[in-house]
């Protein structure tokens, strides 16, 4: 028999880790680009009884039995995200983002071949080939950037590379560029070079569920990205193509090559996400994310902070920390905000003269504080005591009351009044 009992009688030492977090999360202001507060019925789905079944393999191939309600429930993620994006074929089984790409390249392409991605330092993922990452160790990745002057990605120039190179994919997405991306030029690039359309809509995916940007799936030959972030939901990975040979090419590339068994609880979370994401209520939240990133970004913007591009037109503001005091390192920075209540985290700035693990920016994103209630006044506000405690940093006088005015803000917007399911706090 299972230990029935609630969680603080079974485990009192990690129930006190429990609540901590949960009053860390109900006391601070979330501007974390790649974090969000995901529903009650999320975490129900993901605390389910489908925790239980181990499963290999797709719906009705599979290499376990009792597996019936698990393709049932797959599958209704499959359709539901279809549904919800559009596409061919959809596999919701990726671990996370980076295993949503790596399912692409080992199904899709072999050691050595030649892809066109982003540069992590301008904007780019580890998995876009970075020469620390799987990515740069086993494909040929060439990286394309920024204009030095506009800080945006000239296309011209990226045609002239993916000209230069062909490359099998080119590869449009990324984790910390504020401004949208050209699919038609993407597309164009890639018909021309005779490759594949890639974009890893990881960070900004919910925001095209909620029709607040355009949709990637219109134009590429693969679509890859996360369920945990602007999308709120359970946290993996999910992949769309627009062909269904791609699809099948790529579920060997995910199952066996990359992956073992699925974490059904996960996908039972995505199920969820997928149908709160279509309804109406989701789209109002899509908008407001980026109305409080450029909310945010005015603000910053009118108190004499540079901004990489100048704005936004999503939901990252990358901030230039040399603009508010020059010897201010981006860890340095983060770390100071996250002890008076704004949790971010530290960024490269296009041609950063410090190293990653310092940096000379920050990163904020708007999705968390959205979820939690928070709307252009409040994002102003935010903006308004971030730009106060970056000028006060080393005053801690003056940082412990930015902290109580922090403080006192985050409190009324707690993503968790009452605790969570089955846990009061």
């Amino acid at each position: 028999m299972t230990d029935d009992r609630p969680i603080h009688e079974v485990d009192p030492e990690f129930t006190a880790l429990l609540t901590k977090d949960l009053q860390r999360q109900n006391s601070s202001i979330h501007l974390i680009a790649s974090e969000n507060f995901a529903s009650q019925a999320v975490m129900q789905a993901t605390g389910s009884v489908f925790t239980n079944k181990y499963a290999e393999g797709y719906p009705g191939r599979r290499y376990y039995e009792g597996c019936e309600f698990i393709d049932q429930m797959e599958r209704l993620a499959q359709q539901r995200l279809l549904d919800l994006l559009g596409g061919v074929h959809a596999n919701v089984q990726p671990h996370s983002g980076a295993q949503a790409n790596m399912a692409v390249y080992f199904g899709l392409l072999e050691p050595g071949d030649k892809i066109l991605g982003m540069r992590l330092d301008q904007g780019g993922h580890l998995t876009h080939g970075s020469h620390v990452n799987f990515s740069g160790k086993l494909y040929d990745f060439s990286s394309y950037g920024i204009d030095p002057e506009t800080e945006r990605i000239d296309m011209d120039a990226l045609r002239a590379q993916a000209i230069e190179v062909r490359p099998k994919i080119v590869l449009a997405g990324y984790s910390s560029y504020p401004r949208h991306l050209d699919y038609e030029a993407f597309r164009s690039i890639a018909d021309e070079v005779g490759a594949l359309l890639m974009v890893d809509a990881a960070h900004f995916i919910g925001l095209v569920a909620g029709k607040a940007m355009p949709n990637p799936v219109d134009y590429a030959d693969i679509v890859t990205f996360t369920t945990h972030k602007a999308l709120r939901g359970a946290r993996g990975g999910a992949i769309i193509t627009n062909d269904e040979d791609l699809g099948l090419k790529i579920q060997k590339g995910l199952f066996p090559d990359a992956q073992g068994g699925s974490l059904y609880n996960q996908i039972a979370g995505k199920a969820v996400t997928f149908h709160e994401a279509a309804q109406p209520e989701f789209r109002v939240y899509a908008q407001q994310v980026i109305a409080n990133a450029q909310a945010m970004a005015d603000t910053f913007l009118a108190r004499g902070v540079r901004l990489v591009t100048g704005g936004t037109d999503n939901h990252l503001v990358l901030v230039d920390l040399r603009s508010v005091n020059e010897d201010l390192t981006g860890k340095d920075a983060a770390k100071m905000l996250d002890s008076v209540g704004i949790t971010l985290n530290f960024n490269a700035i296009p041609n950063d003269p410090r190293p990653p693990f310092r940096a000379s920016g920050v990163r904020i994103g708007t999705p968390a504080m959205t979820t939690q209630g928070m709307r252009e006044e409040e994002a102003v506000q935010t903006a308004n005591l971030m730009t106060d405690a970056l000028e006060a940093y080393g005053d801690e006088a003056r940082l412990a009351e930015i902290e109580e005015s922090v403080r006192a803000l985050a409190r009324r917007f707690p993503p968790y009044p009452e605790g969570f399911v089955g846990y009061p706090g």
